[in-house]
């Protein structure tokens, strides 16, 4: 009798969240392509901010062209494209500094330097860029065909932006999304104009909602959320120099909406592992399993200004971080897909 073989287990559905990071967007791309690649989970919706969602977009594009490794290919010629565009600093680089020295040295945190820097931020962008030039607008136009989104995305999207008049987060879903719309999630006020839709302006989604989870608690999308960050959570020395404390107080910033959300997960799955949750607010609540791959650990040695370099060996070093970063989780995690959160969101959150 022949040895029968064993069938290979079913994708296992999982929503990610991805943060915004600039050029550090590069190691998303590198979990998505490992993801993508090793095809134990299925992608059914993506909520993320900024450069998460110029992923996000090059993710759903890509599978509705021509499935994961249309997605593969999607996600390398955009980034491909984002280095041609720019060099060292298609994110933008307001002082335009960054892009000529290596900012770990010592010239960072010279008196010189820092007075030049505060020269270049005192002006704004409607000042130094009058025309409103933007080279990563017109790289989403060439490399994502957003009416293919719109019509037919295989996975959910939403997109965050800050709506400056109100200070909410606004989320832009799938059926409406535009290059416009991403570069609103992308637009960091001190170095672009502001990006108007519909008579509201927006900044950056990342302020207010990086990456912004609940519509992933509230849509039919899975009970699983994998969460890949770009600001490490943790750092195990305090910053002394005025660099290190800016590139500090960022992370800082940019971690608090997850941070807020993700203690709102913990608080709910108390409620609901307690038995803590009214009879009639039981069915308005779901448990949720999260999961985590973080920037801790594996961009600690990179410095804020880095997020504007897009020299190709460096985004091809943060690619090659995200696909080990993925390979980790899934010999860890998989397992966990389905069945239970792989991280204690209650005992890092609450």
């Amino acid at each position: 009798m022949l040895g029968s073989r064993k069938k290979p287990a079913a994708p296992r559905p999982i929503s990610l969240a991805l943060q915004g990071g600039g050029a550090h967007g590069a190691f998303e791309w590198g979990v998505l392509d490992r993801l993508l690649e090793h095809g134990g989970v299925e992608i059914k919706a993506v909520a993320a901010a900024s450069a998460g969602a110029m992923n996000a977009v090059c993710l759903a594009d890509g599978l509705a062209e021509g499935g994961p490794d249309g997605a593969r290919a999607r996600l390398e010629s955009f980034w491909r494209e984002v280095n041609r565009a720019g060099g060292r600093n298609v994110f933008g680089d307001a002082a335009g500094w960054t892009a000529a020295f290596n900012p770990a040295t010592w010239l960072q945190n010279t008196p010189g330097w820092r007075l030049a820097e505060n020269l270049a931020m005192s002006f704004s962008p409607y000042e130094f860029n009058p025309f409103n030039l933007n080279p990563l607008h017109d790289v989403l136009e060439a490399q994502v065909n957003f009416k293919a989104i719109r019509e037919r995305s295989p996975i959910a999207l939403y997109i965050s932006a800050t709506e400056i008049r109100t200070s909410k987060a606004r989320v832009f879903r799938g059926p409406e999304l535009t290059a416009k719309h991403v570069m609103a999630s992308a637009c960091l006020p001190y170095l672009f104009q502001a990006v108007e839709i519909d008579g509201e302006s927006y900044w950056d989604g990342g302020y207010l909602a990086n990456p912004p989870l609940w519509p992933l608690f509230y849509d039919k999308t899975p009970n699983d959320i994998l969460v890949v960050s770009l600001n490490p959570l943790v750092r195990e020395t305090t910053p002394k120099s005025p660099g290190e404390i800016m590139d500090r107080l960022n992370e800082i910033t940019f971690n608090a909406s997850l941070v807020s959300q993700l203690r709102s997960v913990a608080f709910v799955q108390k409620l609901i592992e307690e038995g803590l949750l009214k009879d009639s607010a039981r069915g308005r609540y779901r448990g949720m399993y999260i999961h985590a791959i973080t920037a801790d650990g594996r961009l600690d040695d990179l410095s804020s200004t880095s997020k504007f370099d897009t020299e190709w060996s460096f985004l091809q070093d943060l690619k090659a971080r995200g696909r080990a970063a993925a390979d980790e989780w899934l010999a860890a995690a998989l397992k966990d897909v389905g069945v239970r959160s792989s991280i204690d969101v209650r005992a890092s959150f609450l």
